[in-house]
């Protein structure tokens, strides 16, 4: 009887210790992007109410795999967390012939941080040419004429490509997917009239779009967004039910004690509220949006099933 009470005398012990140590949180791209600057943010935040220093530690590679599985595999004792994403948590288990881990088996969601959305734009003189001044229009135009439009991406798997192929099979429509090598040059493919339009991520797009560089039609999340709430959703355009953004949250390796699960989402929860990180996710196009472990996990199942689908159906493969 005193063997197998041990367990469960230790680990309320060690969660109520934690933390002692400096806290790992790995990056698993590289860094400089949006994920790395909210996470060395959020790892200042979390310092004082921590009483620990929460070091950021870039590792990429892989989509994202490197760093996810680095953390997967890490002891479960709270001082080794990952900054997920939707590729690392729910596109990359399909679109990756091989993966290192289990998405869901190896790791104790904490907290989403935020979602992005992506914006349907085309490029103004194509759109003024071909008669399109709406997403109705859009669907309309390409019902008609299946296969002439083309839409550009950063690449094979991304999450514009996705979004375009979830846009193809809820209208219905036939258009070429045309992969650069990154969302940038595929912007400036977009911007040059050399593609017709793009899902592109709202902060990368929105200078352009208040430039009148792009024409913009829709953002692709189930809720307007608050940076340009004039634009409708995708869903209300006549597609209901689309519903596709670029999210990023918090995982601790399985087994990670609950105890420290719960401190950390709290923790996280605490510094989402404050007004410097949120004007830092807002200059990113960004909006805080935090959710309780389990909620969080429910979630990135949905994500999961969405995506396994949208991957397969897009053709999209990584050996």
């Amino acid at each position: 009887m005193l063997a197998s009470a041990i367990p469960f005398t230790i680990a309320p012990a060690a969660a109520q210790a934690w933390p002692s140590k400096p806290i790992r949180f790995v990056v698993p791209y590289p860094p400089g992007g949006p994920l790395d600057s909210v996470a060395r943010a959020l790892a200042e935040s979390l310092r004082d109410p921590l009483g620990q220093t929460v070091v950021v530690e870039n590792r990429p590679g892989a989509g994202g795999n490197l760093g996810a599985d680095n953390v997967a595999k890490s002891a479960p004792d709270g001082y080794s967390i990952v900054m997920g994403a939707v590729a690392t948590h729910a596109i990359n288990p399909y679109l990756y012939a091989k993966m290192p881990y289990d998405a869901n088996r190896d790791f104790a969601p904490v907290t989403r941080v935020a979602t992005v959305p992506n914006v349907l734009v085309m490029n103004p003189e194509t759109a003024k040419e071909l008669g399109i001044g709406s997403v109705e229009d859009l669907v309309a135009y390409a019902r008609s004429h299946p296969g002439k439009l083309n839409y550009a991406s950063g690449g094979n798997g991304s999450a514009g490509h996705l979004a375009g192929e979830l846009f193809k099979a809820q209208a219905k429509v036939s258009m070429v997917h045309i992969p650069y090598k990154g969302a940038a040059p595929a912007q400036l493919g977009l911007l040059g009239a050399q593609t017709d339009l793009m899902f592109d991520n709202l902060a990368s797009a929105a200078p352009q779009i208040r430039a009148g560089k792009l024409k913009a039609f829709a953002v692709t999340t189930s809720q307007r967004s608050g940076f340009f709430p004039e634009l409708p959703t995708v869903a209300e355009s006549g597609l209901p039910g689309f519903d596709i953004s670029t999210w990023f949250g918090v995982f601790a390796p399985a087994g990670t004690p609950p105890a420290i699960v719960d401190r950390l989402n709290a923790e996280f929860g605490k510094a989402l509220a404050s007004p410097a990180i949120r004007e830092l996710l807002a200059k990113l196009g960004a909006e805080p949006s935090p959710l309780s472990p389990a909620d969080f996990a429910a979630f990135v199942r949905t994500e999961q099933a969405k995506y396994e689908k949208v991957v397969k159906a897009s053709g999209a493969r990584v050996d």
